[in-house]
């Protein structure tokens, strides 16, 4: 093989590298799945479909997660004063973790009309990894406090995860899932396509560069046996 195919040859092969780390790192998945909840209110039997998203932001040595509610779910038979309604709701894990997370948030910020739906705050939770690999966040049971009563919402569909995330536990503890290929100080992989895309191409293009300067090294050698 001549030195210029050569040259180019590795160069290719320093491009492929590139692309195939950007199809192998891990990201983040989210997506929003609606939950058909069934709630024990205190005047009766209540049913509500909401579409959930959950997200994942790192935090110190674990992850902030947050629950979006797109529909209001339940009701009041009487107006709900500002602050009069305490919102908590359960996150079901699973992959390479088990058990629920729990999450909280705000009273309302605003007088809730009677008979209408009971619009829920963002509520939030912090999420420690005690496995690494693949983990996946699922609503669960959604619990609303008001005016001295207690209303209990479960999910009746079996609802899909609305969060996929590969997480990496203090020490790198093995899980079942895909183990993550980053340290617990790296940089969480972002949910946005757009973030991940900009944080991958940087990877991919390290790889590049290698190649490149393996090339140009290459090409300096071989003008140097040229000229002896």
């Amino acid at each position: 093989m001549s030195y210029r195919n050569r040259t180019a040859a590795l160069a290719s092969a320093a491009a492929l590298a590139g692309s195939a780390v950007l199809m192998a790192a891990p990201a983040a998945h989210a997506e929003v799945v609606d939950v058909k909840y069934q709630c024990k209110t205190p005047i009766g039997d209540k049913s509500a479909v909401s579409p959930i998203d959950i997200k994942g932001v790192k935090s110190g040595s674990g992850y902030k997660i947050t629950m979006s509610w797109q529909k209001g779910v339940s009701s009041s038979p009487v107006d709900l004063g500002k602050g009069a309604m305490s919102p908590s709701a359960v996150i079901k894990l699973g992959g390479a973790d088990s058990g629920t997370l729990n999450v909280s948030g705000p009273a309302n910020q605003a007088v809730v009309p009677a008979n209408t739906p009971i619009k829920i705050n963002d509520l939030s939770g912090t999420y420690t990894p005690k496995k690494s690999g693949k983990v996946t966040f699922t609503a669960g049971v959604l619990t609303i406090k008001a005016l001295g009563t207690t209303t209990t919402c479960t999910p009746t569909n079996s609802p899909g995860p609305s969060l996929s995330l590969d997480v990496t536990a203090a020490g790198g503890a093995a899980g079942s899932g895909t183990q993550s290929g980053t340290d617990s100080g790296d940089a969480l992989p972002q949910t946005g396509p757009e973030d991940s895309a900009i944080a991958l191409g940087t990877l991919g293009g390290t790889v590049l560069l290698a190649g490149a300067a393996g090339a140009l090294w290459l090409t300096r050698r071989h003008q140097a046996a040229a000229r002896r």
